[in-house]
């Protein structure tokens, strides 16, 4: 049965539901949550929202979401310019950064190669680091796609292309992750991790 709210209450529930992740009953849950709160804080959260839509922008060099261009990223001068990271989108960047084991750049395709879906080349940035890498700064790039069948071609594609500009192309390994037990790793990881084996 269908509870009947006033139509304000109604109709931010309908915009929440939109969210990802975002069911009815969540959407209830945090309509509610921002009625008993103060107007403050549903202002506050209003103006985070249109600030985001009207200030956040690409990076004209990585491609990355920024307020700023270029990025925060792009004019550390502690990082690695030799090293550039491609990633599919800027949620893959913020990954790689919380792990704090990449120092070098990155550039952000926005998608990978999707032929069923339509999904060229010419859809990602992919232009964008090819003239990136005519600089002669970078002397590495390392594909960090996804291990899915969009990703590995994505992957397979780059290499092909960038290859011939005399950088090096490599990919990022795949495994088994660390403290995982071997009986519960599907069979796809555990073939890649016995193919991607590194000496000891």
């Amino acid at each position: 049965m269908t509870v009947q709210h006033a139509q304000p209450i109604n109709r931010l529930i309908q915009e929440l539901s939109k969210l990802p992740g975002v069911g009815e009953k969540t959407a209830s849950r945090l309509t509610m949550h921002i009625l008993r709160g103060s107007r403050e804080n549903a202002e506050g959260l209003a103006r985070a929202i249109l600030e985001v839509k009207e200030k956040i922008r690409f990076c004209g060099q990585c491609y990355n979401l920024t307020d700023q261009d270029p990025c925060r990223l792009c004019q550390d001068p502690k990082r690695n310019r030799e090293l550039l990271c491609v990633v599919s989108s800027p949620e893959d960047l913020i990954a790689l950064e919380k792990s704090g084991g990449f120092r070098g750049l990155y550039h952000v395709l926005h998608g990978v190669l999707s032929p069923l879906e339509g999904v060229g080349p010419k859809d990602l940035r992919v232009n964008e680091l090819l003239t990136r890498l005519q600089g002669g700064e970078v002397k590495e790039v390392i594909v960090a796609t996804n291990p899915s069948v969009e990703g590995e071609a994505t992957a397979q594609y780059l290499s092909q292309i960038i290859k011939p500009l005399n950088i090096r192309v490599t990919r990022i390994a795949r495994g088994v992750p660390m403290g995982g037990d071997l009986q519960y790793i599907d069979e796809v990881t555990l073939s890649k991790s016995l193919e991607n084996r590194s000496p000891l």
